[in-house]
């Protein structure tokens, strides 16, 4: 089935979240309405934040079946290891370090799984009410030791936990478009037909000063489905 994604995001097109989900598929339908690119984000804004920029943060996303690039275990695994990677980074780890940090105290040159869980511990994904859970850190262990031995090695994981998928996301940025404009003749798919945000002036980029409704602008959007409004 076709999934329509609605939300007060908060995220630009410059954000890890904008281009996770488009790596998977999901497609902005106001940028698809106006034939806009990745790179026209200046051109309509929809908040202005606390510091009192305006930006183009809320979008309404829109997967169509045959837009799904991988199962979904699989993209949530490698969302999680982006967060990894990322804390890691921010800590000024390169690729040495990082590795050194997740094997712990292990004698051996590889990860293990308890080594592992208290990595994932140390950098606050775990261990707490809104951290993962047992089984969520089994299936990334799981993901991650692709040959089933019972440890990482460095290989391991240099390919599946320290290697980002930019290259994904950018081959999803840039052949986006004409897939898009394919994929919305599917049969079980959804046309934009329609996408507005009001105030009008949002759509050129202005933040109307007059404009009252708290900090933010309304972004709608209308589908097709063969020749039924929806």
């Amino acid at each position: 089935m076709p999934i329509v994604l609605c939300g007060d995001w908060n995220g630009s097109k410059r954000g890890h979240v904008y281009k996770f989900l488009r790596s998977q598929g999901f497609e902005s339908t106001y940028d698809t309405a106006h034939q806009y690119t990745d790179a026209d984000a200046h051109k309509w804004v929809s908040h202005r934040n606390h510091r009192g920029n305006i930006c183009g943060v809320d979008f309404i996303w829109l997967c169509n079946p045959n837009k799904s690039r991988k199962p979904l275990k699989t993209s949530w695994c490698e969302a999680v290891f982006g967060i990894l990677r990322r804390q890691l980074r921010k800590a000024s780890m390169a690729e040495n370090d990082a590795f050194a940090f997740l094997k712990g105290y292990s004698h051996g040159d590889f990860i293990t799984s308890s080594a592992f869980c208290e990595a994932l511990q140390q950098v606050n994904l775990i261990g707490h009410p809104k951290g993962l859970g047992f089984q969520e850190a089994r299936d990334l262990w799981i993901q991650a030791d692709t040959d089933a031995n019972g440890v990482l090695d460095y290989e391991e994981f240099k390919n599946k936990i320290w290697s980002s998928t930019a290259s994904e996301d950018k081959e999803s940025l840039d052949g986006s478009r004409e897939e898009s404009k394919e994929g919305m003749q599917d049969s079980l798919g959804f046309n934009v037909k329609n996408a507005v945000l009001y105030p009008r002036e949002a759509e050129k980029g202005i933040w109307a000063e007059d404009y009252t409704l708290r900090s933010r602008s309304t972004l709608g959007g209308t589908f097709t489905r063969k020749d039924v409004v929806l």
